[in-house]
């Protein structure tokens, strides 16, 4: 990150009217955040992360943050491409990760190429997907040039924008601002570097996060001088990990980073050795993080250059999250950002299992959540639906999806050895299913692999289980000393060939129910009614009632089966051109098949599979 700290040359942005107290709050400011941890007394981390240059990156990315924000970071953070270069996929990025994963999110945004009408449009979108943290920068020099220019309907400094998001946006937004220890290299001397960064603190910043850095004495002395000359906001430690020679040289070249002479003579014996300076570069944040903390720094930011490990084993070291141990699940499925979500969201329907990014875009401006038994789908809690969402995850270019799931297809054979090849794990994704199969599911891949084969192309399922501990690895979820249970499900394609032959064998299993619907939406189901709702999922603990976080509902599963059809056209037809056979069997399936799902409602002694052994 490299920003001008100068004094603005001009006044700050007529305001548009933009109220700051309109609109649903949907999460926490940073630095409310950052105030309860000192209440508490407690250090905390935060992580920093770049937009990737593919799709496929991208959904390798999502994966990583969800890992990560299992060790439970105060923020995350995600950067805005050097001139402007990729500001749409940073708001991408941050919106989604804000809906999808648990701790609050911090967007970069920079003066860099961006008009004021872009960074205002910027905010607002920014807004209106609950992201709440914006760390206000001057940017980088766009590639291929050496000097940082404004751009004429822009700002010149990092201080305009602060006062820009104060004057349209008043406090909605927390701000962050940057910090150079050593100095920013476009300052003319410390004194002045200082008084840029107070002048950005005075025009409503609420916290400091710093410029990578390597001689802990130097920054604290740093911090000392800012403290002086009356910055008296939180300061948070850019700490970037080791994670090779090469990157390393070139990391510290650019940003002009002091490198202390005993960190040069311990990577030049090693520098071809890249096993060795990860191990170093781990040895080195742990330390550097626990001489920050012991001199009194609440907490410390971790560059992650999108990389897992080095930031996990530092954290370990430091005793912040605990050693090769996930956090423990409080609900089956992975829960929001938003406070207001997490307090008041404790069920979902299982039709969006594999594809929750999605859900949680079509809920998230639902003022409350349906709580325990789902309810009927008339009430006001239930919230609306039916707006159509098919992002926000991405799944890969249209070359990336043709290499995975077949440059052409010939036939349905060719459908159901893609189907057949997620199920044993070639195959990383689906349409359907944003990530690889669960672990969960790990026991169902025999009989998965046989109804693929007959012709059922399977999108969602979980086996029974009858109380197992909530501390179970791959079942468990909920607070300590509780037992978990759920039915046998399973969900898929089928055409109606196949559909009539599987409703003449429920007919000997009346503890299946059943329903389907094609995309023109004609339907054939077992249910009792059309507002049926139908626990799937439930833990039983201390002192609680009866939680059941997942369910089969007719209503949603009506609003699933469009969005469940479009992905067919939409993200997997698409990779063909028009008329070709490919795209002749993709448009059979969309018009031919049914989307079905099916439970066993006996989770004690019942198999689903049986009834799949009737069908020939």
């Amino acid at each position: 990150m490299s920003i001008s700290s100068r004094p603005p040359s001009h006044s700050p942005a007529r305001s548009t009217g933009s109220s700051a107290s309109t609109g649903e709050v949907h999460g926490k400011k940073i630095i409310q955040l950052i105030e309860q941890k000192k209440a508490e007394g407690k250090p905390f981390f935060s992580f920093e992360y770049f937009p990737p240059k593919t799709d496929a990156g991208v959904v390798n990315l999502y994966n990583r943050i969800e890992n990560m924000s299992l060790t439970e970071p105060l923020f995350l953070d995600i950067t805005w491409g050097a001139g402007g270069t990729t500001s749409d996929l940073t708001l991408e990025l941050a919106s989604t990760m804000q809906k999808s994963f648990g701790p609050e999110v911090m967007m970069h945004l920079t003066c860099t190429n961006m008009s004021i009408d872009s960074i205002r449009n910027a905010l607002i979108t920014a807004k209106e997907n609950g992201v709440r943290n914006i760390l206000a920068l001057r940017g980088d020099p766009p590639h291929g040039s050496e000097e940082w220019s404004k751009k004429d309907d822009g700002f010149s400094y990092a201080t305009d924008l602060v006062k820009f998001i104060r004057s349209e946006f008043g406090d909605w937004f927390g701000i962050g601002v940057a910090g150079y220890p050593e100095g920013h290299p476009d300052s003319p001397n410390k004194e002045d570097d200082l008084s840029f960064l107070k002048q950005k603190i005075d025009a409503g910043a609420d916290f400091i996060v710093t410029q990578l850095f390597y001689d802990v004495p130097l920054f604290l002395d740093w911090v000392n001088r800012c403290r002086d000359f009356g910055i008296h906001c939180p300061i948070l430690p850019g700490i970037m990990p080791i994670q090779n020679y090469a990157g390393f040289i070139r990391m510290t070249s650019f940003c002009k980073t002091k490198i202390p002479v005993e960190i040069t003579a311990a990577l030049e014996p090693i520098q071809q050795d890249d096993a060795a300076i990860r191990r170093y570069g781990v040895q080195l944040g742990a330390q550097m993080c626990r001489q920050l903390l012991d001199a009194g720094i609440e907490g410390v930011h971790l560059y992650t250059l999108n990389l897992q490990q080095s930031c996990t084993e530092i954290l370990e070291e430091l005793n912040l999250i605990a050693s090769s141990k996930q956090p423990r699940r409080m609900l089956p499925w992975k829960q929001s950002s938003s406070a207001r979500r997490n307090r008041n969201e404790d069920v979902r329907p299982i039709f969006w299992s594999n594809r929750s990014s999605a859900y949680t875009a079509r809920t998230f401006s639902w003022d409350s959540f349906p709580n325990g038994r789902f309810g009927s789908h008339e009430s006001p809690a239930y919230g609306e639906l039916s707006q159509y969402h098919m992002c926000p995850a991405r799944i890969g270019s249209v070359a990336e999806r043709r290499t995975i799931w077949g440059e052409t297809l010939n036939d349905l054979e060719d459908v159901k050895a893609t189907f057949e090849g997620f199920i044993k794990g070639d195959i990383k994704r689906l349409p359907w299913c944003e990530e690889p199969l669960a672990l969960e599911s790990d026991e169902l891949k025999e009989n998965l692999i046989k109804l693929n084969k007959k012709g059922f192309l399977t999108i969602n399922s979980q086996p029974a289980v009858n109380a197992a501990s909530s501390d179970d690895k791959t079942f468990g979820w909920g607070p300590a000393g509780g037992y978990v249970f759920q039915k046998s499900y399973i969900e898929f394609f089928v055409s109606k060939n196949g559909l009539e032959k599987l409703i003449k064998a429920i007919e000997k299993f009346p503890q299946l129910s059943y329903c389907a619907y094609n995309h023109k939406g004609d339907k054939y189901s077992n249910w009792s009614s059309d507002h049926q709702t139908t626990a799937v999922t439930w833990g039983v603990f201390a002192n609680s009632e009866i939680i059941q976080p997942t369910v089969v509902d007719a209503a949603s599963f009506l609003v699933w089966k469009e969005e469940a059809f479009a992905l067919w056209k939409s993200q997997w037809g698409v990779i063909y051109e028009i008329g070709t056979t490919a795209d002749d069997v993709i448009n059979g399936i969309y018009n031919d098949f049914f989307l079905v799902n099916v439970v066993d409602n006996d989770f004690v002694k019942g198999n689903l599979w049986d009834v799949f052994e009737q069908i020939e």
